[in-house]
């Protein structure tokens, strides 16, 4: 196996990263393509694509804001969203489940981290399910409490890592 190729995304990573969010998250919770277009689109130095041998095997996509709230549907769609704001907000850490289990998701959340910090960011903020609290707190983010948000009918928890 090849070294792993991290890059930005895009626009003709849509559809495959698309196909990634819908095979690896259930029902609602996956983004749109048309969510996953505009996040490229308007974001693509916070839209980190991890290939294995040529092929997108999995990504990390955010945004930026001064004031995070981390329940807001319409951030999703990168509405508020400002390149210069400290305060980075993860929307999907998903690799294609065929490739699950080598240590990507891993690996992409290292190296989105290293390239948080080299841009002055002060915080990362994201959301998980119940499974995945105790894996990002060994990547060393904090619980901060239950989140409001109701994604895709899903109970979720709120994190935050300061950088």
């Amino acid at each position: 196996m090849n070294t792993p190729v991290f890059r930005p995304a895009t626009p003709s990573d849509v559809d495959r990263c698309y196909h990634i969010e819908t095979t690896a998250y259930e029902g609602d919770e996956a983004a749109t393509r048309e969510k996953i277009a505009t996040r490229i689109a308007q974001y693509p130095e916070g839209f980190l694509v991890l290939e294995q041998d040529g092929q997108v095997v999995g990504f990390i996509n955010s945004g930026c804001a001064h004031e995070v709230v981390m329940s807001d549907e319409a951030f999703k769609e990168l509405v508020g969203h400002d390149a210069q704001a400290p305060n980075v907000v993860i929307m999907s850490v998903v690799v294609d489940p065929a490739f699950q289990g080598r240590g990507f998701a891993g690996q992409l959340m290292t190296r989105f981290i290293t390239q948080m910090r080299e841009r002055g960011k002060a915080t990362i903020h994201l959301m998980c399910k119940d499974q995945h609290v105790g894996l990002y707190e060994k990547m060393g983010y904090e619980y901060v409490k239950p989140s409001s948000s109701d994604h895709g009918g899903m109970a979720w928890h709120e994190m935050v890592m300061s950088l």
